[in-house]
């Protein structure tokens, strides 16, 4: 009985934090009607974009604890499907076809990608998985540029040129908002305990019975879709992608930051890592933009060092950090 009392206030705030999800997409929903511009909606898109990428890869690189350091290939992959669908189709009847038709392909083909891929790289340990996701983004790009009947090659692909703003952000505003709430439940569910004890302890896991290969392959293919389903959108909303533009190396180092900086493991800590990371890309790129990588690198390595648990974590376990040991000696000494 006291254990189950005890409970309770975990219980009621994860409720909490999700109806206050809930009402900040209402919020959001109702914004456009406010009157705002066209350039205003496109950066709402962009911010969601961002939110939805970190908390994809937080559910494989921070609740499963496989830091995946080649993530982004999945994001090429929906990106060049929704190119060759919209564009030409030579291997199918069909030329070509709709953005609808083509965007849940673009989720699909990489959530099969990540199966095959997925079974002989989740065998691997630390930083071996690390690197064999990046050699995979590494190949797959240079695979993209050899098929160039059907890519592009190296000029890559050009989309039809719609416009629609308003649709691109209510669309990703749904995306981001299912993959949260998805986030969110398998947090509080068994399965994402199972992906917990993975992280803590895989072979502990595996001798309690949890299929570890079965999970860790499940969770990379709902991770991978929705990097898909984002990657299609941004080539739709681009109209232009290359292998240059699609498969680049900051595009990981951004999910890797922004599920750092809220907090890995998360529910919440993600998405606040996206929005701050997207206005502070803003400003380096604004004044210093030779050298914006540069100092993007140094911030993840800050991180690394003295934020490893992130803003959330930080907030309820000063002790976690070095930033937070140091606040607490100051304010002990303030006190005596």
């Amino acid at each position: 009985m006291i254990a189950k009392v005890r409970r309770l206030p975990r219980f009621f705030g994860a409720w909490v934090g999700l109806t206050l999800w809930l009402l900040l997409m209402l919020l959001l929903a109702l914004y456009p009607y406010t009157g705002v511009s066209s350039l205003t909606l496109f950066v709402g898109s962009q911010v969601f974009v961002l939110v939805t990428l970190a908390s994809n890869w937080n559910l494989i690189g921070g609740l499963t604890g496989y830091v995946d350091f080649g993530h982004a290939v999945f994001f090429g992959i929906g990106a060049y499907v929704m190119g060759i669908l919209v564009t030409h189709l030579p291997l199918l009847i069909s030329p070509e076809w709709s953005f609808w038709q083509a965007l849940p392909i673009s989720g699909v083909a990489a959530a099969v990608f990540a199966l095959l891929i997925g079974l002989p790289t989740l065998r691997l340990k630390g930083p071996y998985f690390s690197i064999a996701m990046l050699g995979t983004f590494v190949v797959t790009r240079e695979i993209v540029r050899v098929l160039r009947p059907l890519t592009g090659g190296g000029s890559g692909l050009s989309l039809p040129p719609i416009l629609n703003r308003l649709g691109d952000y209510y669309l990703m505003l749904g995306v981001m908002g299912l993959v949260v709430a998805i986030i969110w439940w398998i947090h509080r569910s068994e399965f994402g305990q199972s992906l917990i004890a993975i992280r803590e302890d895989e072979i502990g896991a595996e001798m309690r019975g949890i299929n570890t290969t079965l999970h860790k392959i499940v969770a990379f293919m709902i991770a991978a879709f929705f990097t898909g389903i984002v990657g299609g959108f941004w080539a739709w909303q681009n109209t232009v992608i290359d292998p240059d533009v699609v498969f680049i190396e900051a595009r990981t180092v951004e999910m890797v930051m922004m599920s750092m900086l809220g907090g890995l493991g998360t529910v919440w800590g993600p998405p606040l890592g996206a929005v701050i990371i997207y206005f502070l890309q803003d400003v380096v790129w604004g004044n210093l933009f030779g050298v914006h990588l540069l100092v993007l690198g140094v911030l993840l390595v800050l991180l690394a060092l003295f934020l490893p648990e992130g803003i959330l974590g930080a907030l309820e376990d000063r002790s976690s950090t070095s930033i937070g040991r140091l606040l607490g000696r100051v304010t002990s000494r303030g006190r005596n």
